[in-house]
């Protein structure tokens, strides 16, 4: 042997804890690329997203479907008029003359089809109109767009 007096590392082997751990992690690394590859395993979260939508897709039709249930009827248009003021009034006016926001007594950009009505107030619209629909919910929506029917000249 040399023994020269300096420290050696000698055949000092890797403890055994980190060993594990290496492979452990390698393990995991061909686990995760195999499983979340598109590629391999055909996973995609976009997949996952499109059908979550399609199982809401009915319920958002159904929704669109009936948005002039309440036209012509005087108790709803009353209730409509009051939600108006309560939560239009401040951007289109009492009168719905137009403020803030845009004469809604005319005719509409966005069409006066009660589908229309409700689309616009339900997800807003670009450049001001915020979505409604998570504040009032689809019936208060449909009373309002059977209230702004009534105003049209």
């Amino acid at each position: 042997m040399h023994d020269t007096g300096e420290p050696e590392e000698g055949h000092n082997s890797i403890p055994k804890g980190w060993l594990l751990f290496f492979f452990g992690v390698i393990i995991f690394l061909v686990w995760y690329i195999v499983s979340f590859t598109p590629a391999i395993s055909g996973w995609s979260f976009y997949k996952g997203f499109e059908k979550e939508m399609a199982k809401s897709v009915p319920a958002a039709a159904e929704s669109a479907a009936t948005p002039g249930k309440y036209s012509g009827q005087d108790k709803e248009i009353a209730e409509g008029k009051e939600i108006y003021s309560a939560s239009c009034a401040a951007c289109h006016l009492a009168d719905a003359s137009g403020g803030i926001g845009p004469n809604l007594s005319g005719t509409l950009k966005y069409g006066s089809t009660p589908a229309d009505i409700y689309e616009s107030i339900a997800n807003g619209r670009p450049n001001g109109m915020p979505p409604f629909l998570p504040q009032l919910g689809k019936e208060k929506i449909y009373k309002v767009a059977a209230f702004l029917e009534t105003l049209k000249k």
